[in-house]
């Protein structure tokens, strides 16, 4: 890096982009750098640095709807709205841990540019289903806005869930809109211990077909689970998460015992201990600690994927983990090197896609981090990001080589 660009307002920013243009630079979009290692290396000539480009800009707690700079802290959005009884639903989960950055450190854009979502997936959606509007500065150094205050509003192309998982290399977030929702007064654990792989699918299968409203399904190998300690176990594990008003909860928990009697008794976490265990599965914190060995990220069907854990773990000597009912894989391979191409063949069979989350610059620069595109798939993404950085100046190569 030779330079840092760093903004304060929509106006610096425009400003910023304009310069690296006329230069002939490329930018690197940063926030406060908490998610740096994800993706491909950066080879970019600047940094532009999103840091005091912070603050809510409106918060309508009656309304349901919150407004921020790209640059706000996740961790100050999530105070304001816990004070108020709020929550970002699709709860976003903190790279710190995995990655070896400082906790809580990430900031709105960089949620919404990786598109990050946590257990809650399965009932609430990802980032971008929260979308409401984005105001954003594109390649061209064009400010512009799109979607409004409004869950339903006609402005043309829904872009802000376009930028959702876009990582940064179509426009620069300057402000986003999004809904958020009522923070459920009570949640409780479910836990389900000594399950095989394929009895944790039929488990959380019918945990999820009944009318129990779970919000959260894991399924944790031993050595996973042995290192959750509010799991209070040391054999693979079923989790299964309620949340609600208590009288709602006590009767779900009822419920959902009677669901999963065929398959074993049952535990039950309550209040701090069910919170740190989501926190845990969520933030990828049995995978915390382990240096570069490479972590994959992988979605697939969820009757796939505690059978896929448990190939991935056979096969290549690594651990892994369901969440989202067993529809997402977190995989830690037991070295640096990310076996790429076996991670790849091993999920073929389930369908979905493979995404490198940590390795080392080098592993990372080696290797497609994110899942290859069929030709078609990939003329539209270059496409894309022409209309919008014509000249490749965001993010160049932080998605697929060369684009």
């Amino acid at each position: 890096m030779t330079d840092v660009l760093k903004v304060a307002d929509e106006a610096g920013l425009v400003a910023a982009v304009r310069a690296a243009l006329e230069a002939g630079k490329t930018l690197d979009v940063t926030g406060r750098g908490s998610k740096r290692g994800l993706g491909r290396p950066s080879q970019t000539d600047w940094t532009l640095d999103l840091s005091g480009l912070s603050g809510v800009t409106l918060y309508e707690p009656e309304e349901l709807i919150l407004s921020a700079k790209a640059g706000t802290p996740i961790a100050e959005i999530e105070a304001l709205l816990q004070a108020r009884g709020q929550m970002l639903a699709f709860e976003p989960l903190d790279y710190g841990p995995l990655l070896g950055t400082a906790d809580a450190a990430g900031t709105l854009g960089g949620v919404i540019a990786c598109n990050l979502a946590g257990p809650r997936r399965i009932s609430h959606g990802a980032a971008r289903d929260h979308a409401l509007g984005a105001r954003a500065v594109s390649g061209r150094a064009e400010a512009f806005k799109s979607g409004g205050r409004v869950v339903k509003n006609v402005t043309g192309y829904d872009l802000p869930r376009l930028f959702a998982g876009s990582y940064g290399t179509l426009a620069v977030l300057s402000e986003f809109t999004l809904k958020v929702l009522p923070r459920p007064p009570m949640a409780e654990t479910v836990v389900l211990p000594g399950v095989a792989p394929e009895v944790a699918g039929r488990a959380m299968s019918a945990a999820m077909g009944s009318s129990c409203e779970v919000s959260g399904a894991a399924y944790l190998p031993a050595p996973v689970a042995a290192r959750i300690p509010e799991l209070n176990v040391d054999v693979p594990a079923v989790a299964l998460r309620l949340e609600g008003f208590e009288p709602s909860v006590r009767a779900r928990r009822a419920m959902l015992i009677s669901v999963l009697m065929p398959f074993g008794a049952v535990e039950v976490a309550e209040d701090a201990a069910s919170a740190a265990i989501w926190s845990a599965i969520r933030d990828v914190r049995p995978f915390a600690g382990t240096g570069e060995r490479a972590v994959w990220r992988l979605s697939t069907a969820p009757s796939a994927g505690p059978a896929l854990a448990a190939e991935l773990a056979e096969t290549l000597g690594a651990e892994a983990y369901c969440d989202w009912a067993g529809g997402l894989v977190w995989l830690l391979l037991p070295g640096e090197a990310s076996q790429a191409e076996a991670v790849r063949a091993a999920l073929a069979p389930h369908g979905g896609h493979a995404t490198l989350v940590r390795a080392s610059a080098a592993e990372r620069a080696a290797v497609p981090v994110f899942q290859p595109q069929e030709a078609g798939l990939a003329a539209l993404t270059r496409r894309v990001k022409a209309s919008f950085d014509p000249r490749g100046v965001l993010n160049p190569g932080r998605m697929y080589a060369g684009m």
